[in-house]
């Protein structure tokens, strides 16, 4: 397993990413957070097809890196990236200013790869056919050759990417919320973690925690709806640091 960073020194937020043929979808949704929002920071993880999924190991490296900050970040990740993040934020709470979470439902380890070995096991349907169905649940209908490059990325997503599914096991996550500041964000059309499974966690909000649904969002809303995301998550950050600068000067007053 390798982990990459792709950073300033001091960065004011960390993008998880466990998925490293999602890397241009992305960038889509980083080029304004590092215009608009300050300075987000990249980090990676890889293994090879041969390596265990591990988040151990993960949440391991993730720490290393972390803990050499001199303060807390902004933690964001979509899906499996967003899934590392909740987990370190339990972990260490101290070291995460706030955590955004995209695509990830109440059910954390739901992902794109639990509803393609269900499919898989379930449907009289070659690979390839089911992979297709995929890329059009994902991201729309789509003609070639936009299809034989999509259908190449999920492809190696399915061998190059932390995932806690296989085709002979399901895993599942009890739900439950973090202490720190969360936003949850999700596409209104996504197929794999739908509006409920978002809604999901307003049992766990706690006073400052937010919801919001791109309209007509798939499951990649964030590289579609870049600039609409960007906004919200840059609201968000901008309302915890307030409250990181208030929360002092309450507690001297």
């Amino acid at each position: 397993m390798t982990t990459q960073i792709l950073t300033a020194d001091m960065p004011d937020a960390l993008w998880l990413s466990v998925n490293p043929c999602f890397r241009r979808l992305e960038q889509q949704l980083l080029m304004p957070l590092n215009h608009d929002f300050g300075t987000v920071a990249h980090w990676g993880y890889s293994q090879t097809p041969d390596e265990p999924s591990d988040v151990e190991i993960a949440l391991t490296l993730l720490h290393d890196y972390v803990k050499g900050r001199d303060r807390p970040l902004h933690l964001i990740g979509h899906s499996n990236g967003g899934l590392l993040g909740l987990l370190y934020a339990r972990r260490f709470p101290q070291r995460v200013k706030s955590l955004t979470l995209l695509g990830v439902g109440v059910n954390p380890a739901m992902d794109w790869k639990a509803h393609y070995y269900a499919q898989l096991a379930q449907l009289p349907c070659s690979r390839t056919r089911i992979l297709t169905q995929m890329v059009f649940s994902l991201f729309g209908y789509q003609r070639q050759p936009y299809l034989q490059g999509l259908l190449a990325m999920l492809d190696q997503d399915l061998t190059e990417s932390l995932s806690l599914h296989s085709p002979l096991q399901r895993f599942s996550l009890f739900p439950g919320g973090v202490s720190v500041p969360l936003l949850v964000c999700g596409g209104q059309a996504d197929s794999i973690i739908d509006p409920a499974q978002l809604q999901g966690w307003y049992p766990w909000f706690k006073q400052g925690d937010r919801l919001w649904l791109c309209p007509q969002g798939r499951h990649f809303f964030y590289a579609s709806h870049p600039d609409e995301t960007a906004a919200e998550i840059g609201d968000f950050w901008r309302a915890v640091d307030m409250s990181s600068i208030t929360s002092p000067l309450l507690q001297s007053a």
